[in-house]
């Protein structure tokens, strides 16, 4: 009976490797590109895996406490509502999300030797967003199949990626605002660091909610502004890179 064992797992097996690979894959190649742009001093290897890590832990800790939130939400409003979606959009996904997220990347970088340019906290803060984005990606991937690999690699995980460069950017400025002494500059810019995220994140979650065809194009030409802001930024920030 054991002799036939590989044969009916090994197929099983190649399965599971398939749709892990499309939910992870967009998560590494955009993990690539910007550690590439890291161009005055890479990041240690450690470093950055420990960060995917922390942005795992940041999806676990934001499931339990967003179904806390959802929760009480539908205690408080009602689902048929008008406001219902913007409220789950904002304070019960993108507060929460990004509120982990800044949480654990805050927890292991503030303090540590290796953020010593300013481009550092848009790697640290990409790195914490798509280790959470792949960690969701594989739990969408294995609840809805294949077919949700393609837009989530499109839309998905690039919007994690894209909330996550402001966030960075801010951080960054907020430690060398630090590093000069100046202490209300560093914590004005970690306000900003979070609510930008929650602000972009939460326009994302809402135009996909409301499902409406005034959201869905504005949608479309939300993700569209963004990923060329983003990429712009991701560049300039590279070039005009500063120690701190």
């Amino acid at each position: 009976m054991f002799f036939f064992i590989p044969f009916v797992t090994m197929p099983f097996l190649y399965l599971v490797m398939i749709y892990i690979a499309a939910a992870i894959l967009p998560a590494i190649l955009l993990m690539r590109y910007v550690y590439q742009q890291d161009s005055i001093e890479k990041e240690p290897p450690q470093l950055l895996i420990s960060l995917a890590w922390h942005g795992v832990l940041a999806a676990l800790v934001s499931i339990v406490l967003e179904m806390i939130a959802q929760s009480i939400l539908n205690v408080t409003l009602d689902q048929n509502d008008p406001r219902y979606q913007y409220v789950l959009a904002f304070l019960c996904v993108a507060v929460i999300e990004e509120g982990t997220k800044f949480f654990f990347l805050y927890r292991r970088t503030w303090h540590d030797p290796n953020f010593n340019f300013r481009f550092d906290g848009i790697v640290y803060a990409v790195f914490v967003s798509l280790g959470f984005a792949a960690f969701e990606n594989v739990k969408y991937v294995f609840s809805y199949g294949l077919s949700v690999a393609l837009p989530r690699a499109i839309l998905a995980i690039p919007g994690h990626m894209g909330f996550s460069v402001f966030m960075g950017v801010f951080y960054g400025r907020a430690k060398l605002k630090y590093d000069m002494g100046d202490r209300f500059g560093s914590t004005l810019n970690l306000i900003f660091a979070y609510v930008s995220a929650v602000a972009l994140h939460g326009i994302y979650d809402s135009c996909c909610m409301s499902g409406t065809k005034q959201s869905t194009a504005l949608f479309v030409l939300f993700v569209i502004a963004m990923y060329l802001i983003v990429f712009g930024l991701i560049r300039h920030e590279s070039r005009s890179d500063t120690p701190v």
